[in-house]
């Protein structure tokens, strides 16, 4: 029997996580949501997340910076971003690292669905 794909949830915005944890759920997937990319970092080594879904603006550690760090450590694995501050800058620097997309906020329910599906398929970042 195939594992269910875990993703990972990152976003300060407790309400942000809880709806996102809702939608991915729904599409049969197990959710796992962090309040920041320090609480996603603190989990015990295990298996890497299918995918993750961050925000870029939180406080202590950005969601760029989470992703470097990931980088840095060898854990590579789909990463979509969501911001309701889009920076180019930003968006250059995370998809130059390997982030699947980078999506404003807000996004619709399909959009992200989209997003997920493309990453869990392997298709190439957008």
């Amino acid at each position: 029997m195939a594992k269910t794909p875990v993703i990972a949830i990152v976003d300060d915005d407790e309400g942000v996580r809880a709806s996102l944890a809702s939608l991915v759920r729904s599409l049969g997937y197990e959710a796992h949501a962090y309040e920041s990319g320090v609480a996603f970092l603190r989990e015990p080594a295990g298996e890497d997340p299918a995918c993750m879904i961050a925000d870029v603006q939180m406080p202590v550690i950005t969601g760029d910076e989470l992703q470097a760090r990931l980088v840095a450590s060898g854990r590579h694995f789909p990463i979509i971003f969501m911001t309701a501050f889009p920076s180019e800058l930003v968006r250059q620097r995370v998809m130059a690292a390997g982030a699947h997309c980078y999506l404003g906020k807000p996004s619709s329910g399909d959009e992200i669905i989209r997003r997920l599906e493309e990453a869990l398929a392997g298709h190439a970042p957008q």
